[in-house]
Protein backbone atom coordinates (compact mmCIF):
# COMPACT_ATOMS: atom_id res chain seq x y z
CA UNK A 1 0.00 0.00 0.00
CA UNK A 2 1.40 3.25 -1.47
CA UNK A 3 -0.18 5.67 1.17
CA UNK A 4 -1.90 3.27 3.29
CA UNK A 5 -5.04 4.26 1.94
CA UNK A 6 -4.81 3.02 -1.76
CA UNK A 7 -3.66 0.31 -3.24
CA UNK A 8 -0.35 0.68 -5.20
CA UNK A 9 -2.50 -1.65 -7.80
CA UNK A 10 -6.10 -2.55 -7.85
CA UNK A 11 -7.42 -6.07 -7.68
CA UNK A 12 -8.32 -6.26 -11.51
CA UNK A 13 -5.01 -5.80 -12.63
CA UNK A 14 -3.01 -7.39 -9.96
CA UNK A 15 -4.85 -10.55 -11.47
CA UNK A 16 -4.36 -9.91 -14.75
CA UNK A 17 -0.68 -9.86 -14.49
CA UNK A 18 -1.16 -12.88 -12.19
CA UNK A 19 -2.97 -14.86 -14.98
CA UNK A 20 -0.29 -13.65 -17.25
CA UNK A 21 2.17 -15.13 -14.77
CA UNK A 22 3.91 -11.59 -13.76
CA UNK A 23 4.19 -11.96 -9.82
CA UNK A 24 6.47 -11.58 -7.24
CA UNK A 25 9.34 -14.45 -7.48
CA UNK A 26 7.72 -15.52 -11.40
CA UNK A 27 4.62 -17.49 -12.35
CA UNK A 28 3.23 -19.04 -9.05
CA UNK A 29 1.99 -22.31 -11.33
CA UNK A 30 5.37 -22.75 -11.85
CA UNK A 31 6.63 -23.16 -8.42
CA UNK A 32 3.67 -24.97 -7.47
CA UNK A 33 4.55 -27.94 -9.97
CA UNK A 34 8.05 -27.85 -9.09
CA UNK A 35 7.25 -28.63 -5.64
CA UNK A 36 4.75 -30.98 -6.60
CA UNK A 37 7.07 -33.28 -8.55
CA UNK A 38 9.83 -32.82 -6.25
CA UNK A 39 7.77 -34.11 -3.38
CA UNK A 40 6.91 -37.20 -5.75
CA UNK A 41 10.39 -37.42 -6.60
CA UNK A 42 12.10 -37.38 -2.99
CA UNK A 43 9.09 -37.71 -0.35
CA UNK A 44 11.34 -38.36 2.22
CA UNK A 45 12.95 -34.53 1.75
CA UNK A 46 9.95 -32.46 0.56
CA UNK A 47 6.27 -32.96 2.15
CA UNK A 48 3.45 -31.04 0.24
CA UNK A 49 0.93 -29.86 2.09
CA UNK A 50 -2.57 -27.86 0.80
CA UNK A 51 -4.09 -25.21 2.67
CA UNK A 52 -7.57 -26.67 2.35
CA UNK A 53 -6.20 -30.16 3.52
CA UNK A 54 -4.62 -28.63 7.12
CA UNK A 55 -7.63 -26.78 7.77
CA UNK A 56 -9.97 -29.35 7.40
CA UNK A 57 -8.20 -31.68 9.56
CA UNK A 58 -5.75 -29.95 11.58
CA UNK A 59 -4.62 -32.78 14.15
CA UNK A 60 -3.57 -35.20 10.87
CA UNK A 61 -1.37 -32.98 9.64
CA UNK A 62 0.52 -31.12 12.82
CA UNK A 63 1.40 -35.32 13.31
CA UNK A 64 2.02 -36.17 9.60
CA UNK A 65 4.50 -32.85 9.69
CA UNK A 66 5.79 -33.74 12.94
CA UNK A 67 6.58 -37.44 11.56
CA UNK A 68 7.85 -36.07 8.44
CA UNK A 69 10.65 -33.96 10.22
CA UNK A 70 11.48 -37.13 12.43
CA UNK A 71 9.85 -36.36 15.54
CA UNK A 72 6.65 -37.93 16.00
CA UNK A 73 4.56 -37.03 19.36
CA UNK A 74 5.12 -39.41 22.06
CA UNK A 75 2.21 -41.02 23.96
CA UNK A 76 2.47 -38.57 26.99
CA UNK A 77 2.72 -35.57 24.59
CA UNK A 78 -0.56 -36.59 22.63
CA UNK A 79 -2.10 -37.05 26.61
CA UNK A 80 -0.71 -33.65 26.87
CA UNK A 81 -2.42 -31.88 24.09
CA UNK A 82 0.42 -30.96 22.62
CA UNK A 83 -1.08 -31.02 19.12
CA UNK A 84 -4.11 -29.34 19.79
CA UNK A 85 -1.37 -26.45 21.84
CA UNK A 86 0.65 -26.47 18.43
CA UNK A 87 -2.80 -26.06 16.42
CA UNK A 88 -3.65 -23.27 19.11
CA UNK A 89 -0.41 -21.31 18.85
CA UNK A 90 -0.21 -21.24 15.04
CA UNK A 91 -3.50 -20.69 14.16
CA UNK A 92 -4.60 -17.77 11.83
CA UNK A 93 -6.07 -15.93 14.39
CA UNK A 94 -2.87 -16.52 16.89
CA UNK A 95 -0.64 -15.29 14.21
CA UNK A 96 -2.88 -12.48 12.16
CA UNK A 97 -2.71 -10.77 16.35
CA UNK A 98 0.86 -10.45 16.69
CA UNK A 99 1.98 -7.34 17.45
CA UNK A 100 4.58 -7.63 14.90
CA UNK A 101 2.08 -8.48 12.01
CA UNK A 102 -0.08 -6.18 12.80
CA UNK A 103 2.27 -2.97 13.11
CA UNK A 104 5.28 -4.96 11.12
CA UNK A 105 6.51 -3.76 7.85
CA UNK A 106 8.11 -5.71 4.81
CA UNK A 107 10.26 -4.00 2.73
CA UNK A 108 9.66 -4.83 -1.04
CA UNK A 109 12.02 -7.50 -2.35
CA UNK A 110 11.53 -6.07 -6.09
CA UNK A 111 10.83 -2.11 -5.58
CA UNK A 112 12.09 -0.17 -2.89
CA UNK A 113 8.77 0.32 -0.65
CA UNK A 114 7.62 -0.67 2.03
CA UNK A 115 4.62 -2.33 3.12
CA UNK A 116 2.66 -3.32 6.16
CA UNK A 117 2.55 -7.11 7.16
CA UNK A 118 -1.11 -7.41 7.51
CA UNK A 119 -1.52 -7.34 4.03
CA UNK A 120 -0.23 -10.96 4.01
CA UNK A 121 -3.61 -11.49 6.58
CA UNK A 122 -6.93 -11.85 5.20
CA UNK A 123 -9.48 -13.62 7.18
CA UNK A 124 -7.79 -17.56 6.23
CA UNK A 125 -11.10 -18.72 5.82
CA UNK A 126 -11.60 -21.51 2.60
CA UNK A 127 -13.75 -19.34 0.16
CA UNK A 128 -13.21 -16.27 1.05
CA UNK A 129 -11.88 -15.36 -2.20
CA UNK A 130 -15.85 -15.47 -3.59
CA UNK A 131 -15.90 -12.16 -1.47
CA UNK A 132 -13.22 -10.57 -3.98
CA UNK A 133 -12.64 -12.40 -7.51
CA UNK A 134 -15.97 -12.20 -9.93
CA UNK A 135 -17.04 -15.57 -11.46
CA UNK A 136 -15.61 -14.73 -14.37
CA UNK A 137 -12.26 -14.07 -12.17
CA UNK A 138 -12.41 -17.15 -10.76
CA UNK A 139 -13.90 -18.98 -14.33
CA UNK A 140 -10.20 -17.79 -15.77
CA UNK A 141 -8.28 -18.52 -13.04
CA UNK A 142 -9.50 -22.07 -12.75
CA UNK A 143 -8.62 -22.69 -16.63
CA UNK A 144 -5.77 -21.58 -16.37
CA UNK A 145 -4.61 -23.65 -13.16
CA UNK A 146 -6.39 -26.71 -15.06
CA UNK A 147 -4.14 -26.14 -17.89
CA UNK A 148 -0.89 -25.79 -15.93
CA UNK A 149 -1.69 -28.58 -13.71
CA UNK A 150 -2.92 -31.08 -16.52
CA UNK A 151 -0.87 -34.23 -16.27
CA UNK A 152 0.58 -33.21 -13.30
CA UNK A 153 -1.48 -35.41 -10.97
CA UNK A 154 -2.46 -32.42 -8.73
CA UNK A 155 -5.70 -32.23 -8.02
CA UNK A 156 -7.70 -29.37 -6.03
Amino acid sequence: MGNNKEPIISLEKAFGLFCQGIALFGPFWDHFLEYWKASLERPDKILFLKYEDIKRDPSYYVKKLADFMGYPFSMKEKADCCVENIIEFCSFEKLSNLEVNKSGKLRGVTVDAEYPAKIFFRKGKIGDWKNHLTGDMANRLDRIIEEKLSGSGLKF
